[in-house]
């Protein structure tokens, strides 16, 4: 089987009211999606999604051509690129689409099988007021959800724990918070400094006494000594990745034992099969991976895979903060991934990825 085409359809769609993250304070009045359709010769065709892939049609020929099944050699090319260029994993997704419909298994089934759903937490992305907070919380938790994280500006950390401290007194103790003070990594442009240690482990003081389940990149990257500092000194569990660039500095903070939990994110930091790796060494040394998962429905699932394959856990990331934010925004050019009513995110049955395109909404939102 050889590759025939790589399609990069961009897509847009206007937001109202506009969504406003937390890491990027300037409001988005637009959703910018990219859909990777690869096409075979063998009539096969596999869709990803989740980075923007600008660039990457500079190096489309080094795929044409190939075997979409020789997944090693082509996560080996991607990361050639990588080095030079942008994160292509979404067209990595793609591969392992096809390479689940020759097979007739679901992606999960590849990575390892070990589960067919995991229960999932709501990742809110824009700050609120706690009284605002508070109230998300509770309507999450009627909606099926166990777990809500909360993103805290390093711009008003007063602010964000007032937040998560009325959550928690509004949602009890029989629901899970997870705290991310987005530390690890920056905006384009972002120069202002991070967090000072000092600063981060009173703050992670202050979330241990409110029972947050983990702390998300707490300090940036090259700050391996600060983190396990943080952990030993407050006994909170510290989470981080998501947007690590290499296996190599994966294998790295894994080696030196910087975090609990790991969360490369697949369509986004280092691809699925590397993510796998992560997973399984991370295990080895009685650690926890569940991926970042903040893109559209197609990252989305490409995460889920990986997850359910690899027996991931305790939760998957769900982005979802309504009314800015929600799967039907989100995945607004295929069929929403959304929760069961145990708050679980099942893994899709079909072969391949298992996504249902909306190919007329791809058509309108083209640009």
């Amino acid at each position: 089987m050889k590759i025939t085409a790589i399609r990069l359809t961009r897509m847009s769609l206007p937001l109202d009211p506009p969504f406003t993250a937390a890491w990027d304070p300037n409001p988005r009045r637009e959703f910018a999606a990219t859909l990777v359709t690869v096409e075979t010769d063998a009539g096969i065709i596999g869709v990803g999604s989740g980075d923007t892939m600008d660039g990457f049609e500079a190096y489309e020929h080094l795929f044409v051509g190939t075997d979409p099944q020789q997944i090693l050699n082509q996560v080996r090319r991607i990361e050639t690129i990588n080095f030079h260029g942008g994160r292509y994993w979404p067209l990595e997704a793609a591969l392992w689409d096809i390479i689940g419909q020759v097979a007739g298994l679901p992606v999960s089934v590849l990575f390892g099988g070990a589960r067919d759903r995991l229960p999932a937490y709501a990742s809110c992305g824009e700050l609120k007021s706690p009284a605002d907070r508070a109230e998300s919380a509770l309507a999450a938790k009627a909606r099926g959800f166990r777990a809500m994280k909360i993103r805290i500006s390093r711009d008003d950390v007063a602010g964000g724990i007032a937040a998560v401290r009325a959550t928690r007194a509004a949602v009890g103790n029989d629901f899970d918070l997870m705290v991310d003070l987005n530390q690890m990594w920056r905006m384009s442009g972002d120069i202002e400094p991070a967090l000072p240690l000092a600063r981060v482990q009173k703050i992670a003081e202050e979330l241990q006494e409110l029972g947050v389940l983990w702390l998300e990149e707490p300090l940036p990257q090259v700050d391996v000594v600060g983190v396990r500092r943080v952990r030993a000194q407050t006994g909170i569990q510290v989470s981080g990745g998501e947007m690590v660039r290499s296996m190599a500095e994966l294998a790295t903070l894994i080696e030196a034992d910087a975090y609990d939990i790991y969360q490369p994110d697949v369509v986004l930091a280092v691809g699925m099969y590397r993510a796998r790796q992560v997973a399984e060494s991370a295990n080895l040394r009685h650690r926890l991976f569940t991926p970042h998962t903040w893109s559209n429905g197609l990252g989305l699932l490409a995460n889920l895979h990986v997850a359910a394959g690899v027996d991931a856990g305790p939760y998957l990331e769900f982005p979802y903060d309504p009314p800015g934010w929600t799967p039907e925004r989100r995945d607004f050019f295929l069929q929403p991934i959304d929760i069961d009513e145990a708050g679980c995110l099942v893994v899709p049955s079909r072969a391949g990825l298992g996504a249902t395109i909306d190919w007329d909404a791809v058509k309108r939102y083209t640009i």
